[in-house]
């Protein structure tokens, strides 16, 4: 080994370089101290050469080889450009490399490469910005992270209304925007052709730069947020909440990424979302963003801010809206039940405390569609009672004109869960009300072997007791006829007889009234009755048929009457 190689640098403990000590002191203070104290006192010498060991070096090995390039080449040997200078820039701030030793040492010739950046192309700075990620913590200590996101901000002013990027949300979406992409206006006017509503993808002549931003990583993105004043709570604009949720989006599918870095990002969006729910998103829109947000470590006030701006609107929700999956442990159900239990929640609360004409039918609403999601979530083995049970009973009785969904649901989970105990099967109905079953969906359920016989006899005395009651305005005759013209009040065979599954004892009739008691009696006997008379009367057209067929001419008035 040649002796020119007089001194060896251990950086990190892991890589080795040999290089001379006179050259490289030439250009870098920081190695200039370390051989001075070495050579006083006379330590860490091996066979005449110095070791210096050298940790947390920015750039790693790749940046000391370009920094000895720069040495051995007495100040030249290596171009510097977009994709070097961060890496090149830190590293003579560290080894200390200023003008100070030489005239157009590294560091001048760096920063006078950084002061032209704003002539630089709008790839070309986000490509600078991007390789800071590799030394971002002393790229940001030194000031560079700060100087590049300047950079890009002044792009972004150059090409965009900025009174838009930094207006609240309902100054933002009112305002037209104007301005284009400075070099992919373009390729913009083909993706927003394609763009779908439920995407946060560029949309608007101030979001063309949300692509190319989305390349960055997560402290560099939360740097730029925090110079323009929106981080966390402080977010009131609309455009960097789209951005963040753009951004956002093409990161949950990457499993590498540590979620918890994109927790403060999560957040700002979250706070954005609730700060122009009710003028920029759609209820459809906001369950978007608490599926994509909730795998980033949101906090409990920005899941609960969520949850209370999804509850006030929760009637605009569709069916696949409440199918979220609980994305954990599949003992507890594979849809999130509880969410769904405090989304109602909250609309209930918002409801009663509004007193407006549409509360009922929004109520109501949010009845059908509470009915059509549990007959959804009902064959789930693993959806236990108490949850059915939590999601029917958070609506109030108001809520449901007729209980005629709310049994469907109910027949969908015992014919899911056959090995329910009767005691389940019991506790289950208990959310019904059964003076608000049809008359056709009572006899379904008098007929249900799965169904307990005491929830039965209990069904047909309340659908009894509701027929008896005569409406006390003319309103309410006209309602009840049409209720009565559009279903089935005639039967073959009383109800009661056609329980399948169980014998009627003294026990079950007891709890009827004397005069329901005698109302089915005669209903029967008033068919027996008719169907006597009606063999009757087939017997007497057969003898008379058969006396005309021997010759005799009497009339039938002369025969003795049968019946």
């Amino acid at each position: 080994m040649s002796l020119l190689c007089d001194l060896q640098i251990n950086l990190d403990q892991e890589f080795t370089f040999f290089v001379n000590q006179d050259l490289m002191s030439e250009y870098s203070g920081f190695l200039r101290k370390l051989i001075k104290q070495s050579n006083k006192k006379k330590k860490n010498h091996t066979n005449g050469r110095i070791i210096i060991q050298v940790q947390d070096f920015p750039g790693g090995p790749e940046g000391f080889d370009l920094v000895s390039r720069f040495c051995y080449s007495n100040g030249g040997g290596i171009s510097i450009d977009v994709s070097n200078v961060s890496v090149l820039y830190c590293s003579s701030l560290f080894l200390e490399m200023t003008e100070i030793l030489c005239s157009s040492n590294l560091s001048l010739q760096t920063e006078k490469f950084l002061e032209g950046m704003f002539y630089w192309s709008w790839k070309d700075i986000v490509s600078c910005l991007k390789s800071c990620e590799q030394v971002f913590t002393h790229a940001d200590s030194y000031g560079l992270v700060d100087k590049l996101v300047f950079g890009v901000l002044a792009k972004i002013a150059q090409n965009s209304d900025m009174s838009q990027v930094f207006a609240s949300s309902s100054t933002s979406s009112s305002a037209s925007a104007s301005s284009m992409s400075p070099e992919t206006a373009k390729n913009r006017s083909d993706s927003d052709k394609r763009s779908t509503p439920r995407s946060f993808s560029c949309k608007t002549s101030n979001e063309w730069w949300f692509d190319d931003m989305s390349s960055l990583g997560p402290k560099i993105i939360e740097k730029l947020i925090k110079n323009l004043g929106a981080f966390d709570q402080d977010n009131e604009s609309l455009v960097l909440t789209r951005f963040l949720l753009h951004y956002l989006k093409t990161k949950v599918h990457n499993k590498s990424n540590n979620r918890i870095e994109y927790s403060g990002l999560a957040n700002t969006a979250v706070q954005g979302v609730i700060f122009a729910a009710k003028t920029a998103f759609s209820c459809r829109k906001i369950f978007w963003v608490l599926r994509v947000l909730s795998g980033f470590s949101i906090s409990k006030e920005s899941r609960s801010g969520l949850e209370r701006v999804i509850g006030e609107m929760l009637d605009q929700a569709k069916l696949d809206d409440l199918l979220i999956p609980t994305g954990g442990k599949r003992d507890k159900g594979f849809y999130d039940v509880d969410l769904v239990v405090r989304l109602v929640k909250v609309f209930v609360r918002n409801c009663s405390s509004r007193e407006e004409e549409d509360e009922g039918l929004r109520i109501r609403r949010m009845g059908k569609l509470i009915d059509e999601y549990l007959r959804e979530i009902s064959p789930d083995q693993n959806l236990k009672v108490s949850k059915f049970l939590e999601v029917a009973e958070s609506l109030p009785d108001s809520a449901r004109d007729w209980f005629d969904g709310l049994f469907r649901a109910i027949d969908i989970y015992l014919e899911s869960h056959p090995n329910l105990s009767s005691e389940d099967r019991t506790k289950l109905c208990r959310c019904l009300n059964y003076k608000k079953l049809t008359l056709e969906i009572c006899k379904q359920l008098a007929k249900n072997p799965k169904i307990p016989p005491n929830i039965a006899v209990q069904a047909l005395k309340s659908q009894q007791l509701s027929n008896e009651a005569l409406p006390h305005s003319r309103e309410d005759k006209i309602k009840l006829n049409k209720t009565r013209n559009s279903r089935k009040y005639v039967e073959e065979k009383p109800i009661l007889v056609r329980l399948k599954g169980f014998e009627m004892s003294d026990k079950l009739v007891d709890g009827f009234e004397d005069d329901i008691r005698v109302n089915l009696e005669r209903r029967h006997w008033n068919r027996v009755m008719d169907h006597s008379e009606k063999v009757c009367k087939e017997k007497k057209s057969e003898v008379v048929s058969r006396l005309v067929r021997h010759g005799h001419t009497h009339s039938s008035s002369n025969f003795p009457r049968l019946c």
